[in-house]
């Protein structure tokens, strides 16, 4: 087992946005956001690239961000060829079902196309995709007590079935 890590929490994800304001638009006006920072970048601080671009953060209500790149082309960010749409997304959490189903509810109204509510036993969750492309899920924890020390407890037996799956079905070449 791994030493313990000091890594505290997510203080921000990045993705980017085809246009500043109707990112703010959805995510402070529809999701509740507020819009916190918006940095105006001449060159890309880590190296040196040319800009300009605009750096949007929303802060969330534990004190992390969910942050945009306006590179200033208006070009719809591409989704990685090889993965289901469904796969990369971004999860936020809030307090109970009925805050997912008023969730569901303001998207709604909004004309946001809400999968669910769906039941995974342990969290209920709505899916939904921003003006990005980028899938949101808003979810809460519906699980049992004791959830999640059985799931810490197994995780790494779990791993290992998946990568032997893995290696005996999926890993094998075509007429093996």
């Amino acid at each position: 087992m791994s030493s313990p890590s000091p890594i505290k929490g997510l203080f921000h994800y990045a993705f980017p946005c085809r246009d500043a304001e109707e990112t703010r638009a959805f995510y402070e006006d529809i999701l509740g956001l507020p819009l916190v920072s918006c940095m105006l970048v001449d060159s890309v601080p880590s190296t040196g690239e040319p800009g300009p671009y605009a750096h949007l953060f929303f802060e969330m209500g534990d004190g992390s961000y969910i942050a945009f790149f306006d590179l200033g082309n208006n070009a719809m960010p591409q989704p990685m060829p090889n993965v289901p749409k469904w796969v990369q997304h971004f999860a936020v959490e809030v307090p109970s079902v009925a805050d997912v189903e008023a969730m569901k509810q303001r998207l709604d109204a909004a004309g946001v196309e809400v999968l669910g509510v769906v039941d995974h036993e342990f969290i209920k969750s709505i899916y939904f995709f921003d003006p990005n492309g980028l899938r949101l899920e808003i979810t809460t924890r519906t699980e049992p007590p004791g959830y999640q020390e059985k799931e810490k407890s197994e995780a790494h037996k779990g791993l290992a079935n998946w990568m032997k799956i893995k290696r005996e079905k999926l890993l094998q070449p075509a007429g093996a």
